[in-house]
């Protein structure tokens, strides 16, 4: 059955649009993982009639389909097995128009994040979602987890710049909700269901984005804290002083800092001692100088107030770029071998009592491990990671607990912007009700009776 379908889908689409064997087997299951890929068919459609044609055929036969964007993804959220084929974007890489007046991005999946940074840009317009892989990560995937990134506090998660969609459900149909406009009530906003559904309601193949007047001004400083209820005052201070113009704020505790800020790291710390905390804040507003000024005036009073101890200010382009750099070194933490990477959510008053008992737990698990943690503390997001010297299942499931476990207690959530995918579907009950798993199984067997997308994924 395999092989007709394989014959099948070829005269569709044409031999070079479908690999099997080592044409598949060969690539990289994605950029932060070792293994390769292991499904036993991948099809490259160029457009959403040819997704459409693919999924009427695979669920003629039952075949399970398994979606993939860039594989940035870090909860395995795309693994296909031996008997799934894998569905890739790849060739779907058009921008397909922008419009300046209307401030919208018309794109299909394909297109990576950065190719529409660039091409907002081009035009003086600006996206406001942004993360470290930008250069590999596609819209398609974004949308399908609903990506966060470091710009979360001011434009919102990928869901808040989708103004329109497109998807192929499991038997081949067409939803097109290519919406345009800011506002449209016009009965169910079906596009919801599919965004940060990883991509087991629908394939996600078109969008409308929006977009926004490109900043004029841009200030950024990395400073220092000794105390963790400063750096909440500090997030509070900053965000009233600014004027709505803060758009990142990003908290690093000290070992993370002293990963990133020293050899054999690229990045340096531009303070003489070492703190407790250090925050990456950035604002984005429209006239250079005055925004200079306001910002500076917000510094100025956040240490004489003691909110922070040390700050430095970014005084050009390149400076901003090599601190942003430090913060994003998230790689180094793979230098010391197998690493275990946690997305967590939580109320910003719980985080210093949810980090020192993650830790405390870590340590008396491990005592010669490392444990490392950041995130975007301004939307209250966490990322929490582990080196222990032991990469095995066991390992993983005793961290799980140490990390997912508290969560419950502390009104949290066990993924803030990474997904579900296979790595947390055990876990999904600490933040979701008996009733809302039960809601979620109900969309899926309606949608996908058959189970053929990303199967075994979230519920």
């Amino acid at each position: 059955m395999k092989e007709q379908l394989i014959q099948d889908l070829r005269a569709l689409l044409g031999d070079e649009a479908v690999l099997t064997g080592d044409a598949v087997t060969g690539r990289s299951a994605g950029a932060f993982r070792p293994d390769s890929l292991s499904a036993y068919a991948l099809v490259r459609p160029r457009t959403t009639a040819d997704v459409a044609e693919v999924m009427k055929r695979c669920a003629a036969m039952g075949q399970p389909v398994v979606t993939h964007g860039g594989l940035t993804g870090l909860v395995r959220g795309a693994d296909a097995s031996p008997d799934e084929l894998i569905l890739s974007m790849e060739r779907m890489t058009r921008i397909e128009g922008i419009d300046v007046a209307g401030r919208t991005m018309t794109v299909e999946a394909g297109v990576t994040l950065q190719q529409i940074q660039e091409a907002a840009a081009a035009v003086d317009l600006y996206y406001g979602v942004d993360y470290g892989a930008r250069g590999t990560a596609t819209i398609g995937g974004g949308i399908a987890t609903n990506a966060g990134g470091n710009r979360v506090i001011r434009f919102g998660m990928t869901r808040a710049s989708v103004l329109g969609l497109e998807a192929v459900l499991a038997d081949g149909r067409v939803i097109s909700s290519m919406n345009t406009m800011m506002k449209n009530n016009s009965g169910y906003d079906l596009k919801q269901l599919f965004i940060g559904s990883e991509g087991t309601l629908g394939v996600v193949t078109r969008a409308v984005i929006r977009l926004h007047e490109m900043p004029a001004s841009q200030c950024t400083a990395l400073v220092a804290a000794t105390d963790f209820d400063a750096v909440v005052r500090l997030l509070k201070h900053m965000d009233r002083k600014l004027g709505g113009q803060l758009a990142a704020f990003e908290l690093m505790w000290q070992a993370y800092f002293d990963l990133v800020s020293t050899p054999p790291a690229q990045g340096r710390s531009p303070f003489a001692e070492r703190y407790p905390f250090y925050v990456l804040l950035e604002s984005l507003g429209a006239d250079q100088e005055a925004d200079s000024v306001r910002f500076m005036q917000a510094l100025e009073e956040a240490m004489a107030d003691e909110l922070i101890v040390d700050a430095t200010v970014a005084q050009s382009l390149d400076q901003r770029d090599a601190l942003w750099r430090m913060r994003d070194s998230v790689e180094e933490m793979f230098k010391f071998g197998k690493s275990f990477n946690y997305d967590v959510s939580l109320p910003v008053s719980e985080m210093r009592a949810y980090a020192d008992g993650v830790s405390a737990a870590a340590k008396a698990n491990w005592p010669q491990g490392r444990c490392w943690i950041f995130g975007h503390m301004g939307d209250g997001n966490l990322h929490v990671s582990f080196s222990v010297g032991d990469g095995s299942d066991e390992t993983k499931h005793r961290i799980d607990e140490i990390v997912y476990g508290p969560l419950a207690a502390f009104r949290g959530a066990v993924s803030a912007e990474h997904g579900i995918g296979l790595d947390k579907r055990a876990w999904l009950g600490v933040s979701r009700t008996e009733e809302e798993l039960a809601l979620m199984r109900q969309l899926k067997d309606f949608l996908d009776p058959q189970g053929l997308l990303n199967p075994g994924k979230v519920v």
